[in-house]
């Protein structure tokens, strides 16, 4: 993996801590509230840290319940099995709720869309590191 390196100008550097504090923020969120992805907002924040501060990429990389996703993401793109079935799970209850409250049908099916991609993706990602 190429090494990042931080933003020249000061202003890059607070648009790049902004959208990391925003990331974290989102992703703690979804934590708490069904069809909104953690592990997505964890590597933007992870990702936007590493360009803006080294404090808070190492905050998040240390972190008791973001760290373990970043640390298995850095080794091969690995999503484990649990975090898989909670996102799934969270994404079946959020489809649930938008079927029983949401009378405009293609705005639930562009839903169902994009909560199938999520899924695709993540079930797609490896669950263990590959022999080498």
């Amino acid at each position: 993996m190429p090494e990042i390196t931080l933003a020249r100008s000061a202003w890059q550097r607070w648009l790049w801590l902004l959208l990391a504090y925003l990331s974290i923020g989102m992703a703690m969120l979804g934590v708490i509230l069904p069809g909104l992805p953690t592990t997505e907002f964890v590597l933007l924040a992870a990702w936007a840290a590493s360009r803006s501060s080294p404090r808070l990429a190492a905050w998040l990389e240390n972190h008791r319940v973001f760290g373990p996703l970043l640390r298995d993401w850095k080794n091969g793109g690995l999503i484990a099995r649990r975090t898989k079935w909670l996102a799934s799970l969270s994404m079946l209850v959020a489809l649930s709720i938008l079927l029983l409250t949401v009378d405009h049908l293609p705005s639930v099916l562009f839903a169902a869309a994009g909560m199938s991609c999520g899924a695709l993706f993540i079930w797609t990602r490896p669950e263990k590191p590959r022999a080498e």
